[in-house]
């Protein structure tokens, strides 16, 4: 399991006493009588994490001495609690018990449970005021809840039989929920497997996100390619979340900054928003541990209705402030062509961190009682940035610091400086996010006053650090470092800040003589750079893969590293082995258990080396062989309810599952694919026969809406498994398969049926990978390039059992310099691949864009960025039939 990119108090899975017993563990669930009565009063004091202290009567409720022990091993409780929520919570007509109906009352049984754990968690961290991390995401890919919330509370086998006695089977139901549309990649997905790690390992910690309507598109694969619309999984409703109504902070924007006495600032006018909290339990494993996910939705107060225009026909008028408030929860990452597209998910970011920070703070308050020591928040938060979405927090506190707690600006920024982290996801420049500073000052003006402070915070200790002797190394450095891009770097009046700060600073300041103006390029945009943002106004800087980690040291951020070195460091990303082995592979599950004679490797994955002893164990590769083909048999038949494609469960299983993006080179995949279906269309049967193996190649994952290549990519491989799956010469030798609408549960179906997975991105590109661990956990051989965490991967499992291809990072600029000079020699087989791509052998469709993005040597879209030619041939090294 990968280390945590923050310090927080851990404590002892035992600090609830949970030695209650009832009498009758069956009163909890029986509908009639006062027993019942008692225990549903017993859970519902405080339905929700403890954010009011509340007195509680109760002696077992103050010492959280009831628990799920009380009631949950028994079949027959959880039967008649299910019945209950059948009979009583009103999401369906209660004449029925069918399958949808019959997953909800199931979910909501098991809340019930999960909130006494949860309840418990929180009293204790009340009691203790213990340090807390807060994990700040725009996304959260959790996947399916129910399977994995039962398992991780041991009760797996209780549900199965209580559902059965209903006269329904528990993955029936389990299939009934939708996928929670709060995430689309390995950043939402890791922010989850985070959150089941920090619980498990009993870590005092939440989750903050947004509670997207319409989660980012539910994909439809036509014969035009990817088709968006919208993934209306709320259409039920959630039965995992409670609303929390008496949770909500009001967040602003536009309006304008006044000067009010002794240099204080406030922002007025604007529009204003309220966010709403909803709370989703996440239990730890065999723990009572059980963390909180808080999702922030939006609307405004009822009397901004405007009820006079409706009154005069004038409805658009009338719901104006409701729908532009609302529709900041309605999209993860909105289309950002236009300039309301920016607008909207600048919004987006704000209102997260504006709310979370708010909440953090009003907790902090709360817990430090009648004496608030704001010199000691740092001892008592962590705040984790995942990626640069959240960078706003950092402002964000400053300001909640001067403007409302009264702080000045040198303590509102060292107590910043002391609580932030930050995690680096990516070495692509779109990514690092670059804000107009126009669009900035206009939405949060207060906040381009704080960046701009900021700002002249870095200037001064990178003067103070390389002086002015070396204008032209200042002024390099200056370029590269500074938060506001194309910005004048000197101010000519002191700020109301800069007043506040203490006179022997200002004094150190004014000592350091300044470097002449830097004059702007009126002809370039002036933007605010987030990115240098998180690395100034925070404590710690993480990549997420060792060889990511060097990469950002050493060229993304070097300038901020030769400054800071003790801020940077690395943080190998991890993932979850309860959901990827435990409950996604039961059958692969149960033999790692036997031959390692326990279950501590479901908490403690290095007692997987166990099993090295055993590798010729002829039994164990039985065993192996057998479980393998059983999950293939299901990929088999899943992928004939989803796309109709019969294929064989006895071919080779090669998968590519992960978002579609150029970097990743599904193009270079399903190159190859063509390559080989070229090759077999050349040979005799018998030709076929001798040189093949029986393949099915599967894609699956997500272009974004606005990303017109990877789209263009999406219809190639779509229109290639259209010809190949039908050819009657080929058969069964090859198939190619593009899973529409991947998510969690599509991974969880495929990765335990692989048995070759590809990983073969971009050397220097991909900052870690969190889908090469799960192939790998689940007995997958992978293909991969010495990138991201595929480096790790090959050293821990050896060099036979990776197989390695293509260019290395050091080696890619001067590869695309030589690309540049036209000094690039394409293999002979990829030009022939192009070449039979046009001939139009698969379909009418004008491939163009795509083969010319392979050719030429610079310009926009062309000159094979991505090294698609140069590993093309690297890629027919690796062992192709097998």
């Amino acid at each position: 399991m990968a280390s945590l990119p923050f310090s927080a108090t851990s404590f002892h899975s035992t600090f609830v006493s949970f030695n209650y017993k009832a009498k009758n563990p069956n009163f909890f669930f029986i509908r009639q009588g006062s027993n019942f009565t008692f225990l549903r009063r017993k859970i519902s004091v405080k339905s929700v994490a403890s954010d009011q202290k509340q007195d509680l009567k109760d002696e077992a409720q103050v010492t959280g001495e009831a628990s799920l022990d009380t009631f949950a091993p028994y079949s027959a409780s959880i039967a008649s609690s299910i019945k209950y929520h059948a009979e009583f919570t009103p999401s369906f007509s209660p004449d029925r018990f069918e399958l949808p109906k019959a997953f909800y009352a199931t979910a909501q049984s098991i809340r019930d449970s999960l909130i006494i754990n949860w309840n418990a968690t929180y009293d204790y961290y009340e009691k203790i005021n213990v340090k807390q991390a807060y994990y700040l995401s725009m996304e959260y890919l959790q996947g399916r809840a129910l399977l994995n919330v039962i398992g991780n509370l041991e009760l797996t086998g209780a549900y199965a039989e209580a559902l059965k006695k209903l006269g329904h089977n528990l993955e029936d139901i389990a299939r009934e929920e939708p996928d929670a549309a709060l995430g689309n990649g390995g950043l939402g997905r890791l922010a989850s497997c985070f959150l089941d790690s920090l619980a498990t390992l009993n870590y005092p910690a939440w989750g903050y996100g947004l509670r997207y309507k319409y989660g980012l598109f539910k994909q439809h694969i036509t014969k035009d390619g990817q088709e968006e619309v919208a993934e209306n999984w709320l259409e039920m409703g959630n039965p995992w979340e409670l609303m929390r109504n008496d949770v909500s902070y009001p967040v602003k924007f536009y309006g304008e900054v006044i000067s009010g006495p002794e240099g204080t600032k406030e922002w007025v006018g604007g529009e204003d928003i309220t966010a709403v909290a909803y709370d989703v339990p996440i239990p730890g494993y065999r723990t009572k541990t059980t963390i909180n996910l808080r999702l922030w939705s939006t609307k405004v107060a009822p009397e901004k209705f405007d009820l006079s225009a409706f009154n005069a026909g004038d409805h658009a008028k009338a719901y104006l402030a409701m729908k532009n408030a609302e529709k900041i929860c309605y999209i993860l990452y909105p289309g950002d062509e236009s300039l309301e597209g920016k607008t909207l998910r600048l919004k987006q970011q704000y209102t997260l961190c504006s709310a979370s920070l708010q909440d953090i703070i009003a907790r902090y308050e709360r817990r430090s009682g009648e004496s608030v020591n704001w010199e000691h928040f740092p001892e008592k938060v962590a705040v984790q940035m995942n990626d640069t979405h959240p960078t706003l927090c950092i402002p964000e506190m400053i300001r909640i610091l001067i403007d409302v707690k009264g702080l000045n600006w040198g303590q509102a920024w060292n107590i910043t400086q002391r609580t932030v982290a930050y995690t680096n996801h990516t070495v692509l420049p779109e990514a690092l996010e670059k804000w107009s500073l126009e669009l900035m000052q206009e939405l949060l003006p207060r906040h381009v006053e704080i960046i701009r402070m900021i700002d002249e915070e870095l200037i001064q200790t990178i003067i103070a650090e390389y002086g002015t002797e070396d204008l032209d190394l200042l002024q390099e450095k200056l370029k590269q470092m500074r938060i506001l891009d194309n910005i004048d770097c000197l101010k000519t009046e002191p700020t109301a800040e800069e007043d506040q700060l203490e006179e022997e600073d200002m004094e150190e300041i004014n000592e350091v003589p300044l470097p002449p103006i830097i004059e702007p390029n009126p002809k370039l945009p002036k933007m605010i750079r987030m990115a240098n943002l998180c690395v100034a106004g925070g404590y710690a800087v993480n990549g997420v893969a060792e060889i990511h980690s060097e990469i950002v040291k050493n060229e993304v951020f070097n300038e901020f590293y030769q400054l800071w070195p003790e801020k940077f460091q690395n943080k190998t990303n991890g993932v979850t082995p309860r959901r990827w082995i435990r409950f996604c592979n039961p059958d692969l599950s149960k033999i790692i258990t036997k031959w390692t004679a326990s279950e501590d490797w479901v908490v403690n994955t290095e007692k997987l080396a166990t099993l090295r002893k055993f590798a010729d164990n002829k039994d164990l590769q039985s065993e192996w062989r057998e479980a393998k083909r059983r999950n293939k048999v299901k990929v088999a038949s899943f992928l004939r309810e989803k796309t109709g494609y019969i294929i064989n469960p006895d071919s080779m299983f090669d998968v590519q599952i992960k978002r579609i993006h150029e970097y990743k080179r599904q193009l270079l995949n399903i190159m190859g694919i063509v390559y080989r279906y070229k090759k077999m269309k050349e040979m005799s049967h018998e030709e076929r026969i001798a040189s093949f193996v029986p393949r099915v190649c599967m894609f699956g994952g997500k272009a974004f809406a606005t990303y017109v290549q990877a789209k263009r990519i999406v219809k190639f491989i779509t229109d290639v498994g259209n010809i190949v799956n039908h050819d009657p010469e080929i058969g069964d030798l090859l198939k190619v398969v593009f899973v529409p609408d991947y998510n969690v549960s599509v991974a969880e179906m495929l990765i335990p049926g692989s048995e070759l997975s590809q990983h073969i991105s971009t050397a220097g590109m991909e900052a870690s990978g969190t889908s090469n661990m799960k192939f790998a956990m689940n007995g997958c051989i992978l293909i991969g390039t010495l990138d991201g965490a595929n480096v790790e991967i090959r050293q821990e499992v050896g060099q036979d059992n990776f197989f390695l291809f293509g260019a290395e990072a050091h080696e890619i600029a001067g590869l695309r310099k030589q690309r540049a000079e036209g000094k690039f020699v394409p293999d002979p087989r990829f030009e022939e691949v192009k070449t039979y791509v046009r001939t139009g052998v698969f379909g009418p469709y004008n491939y163009e864009e795509v083969m010319g993005s392979l050719e030429g040597n610079e310009g926009y879209g062309r000159a094979d960025y991505f090294l698609v030619g140069k590993d093309f041939s690297e890629l027919h090294r690796v062992p192709r039939k097998g």
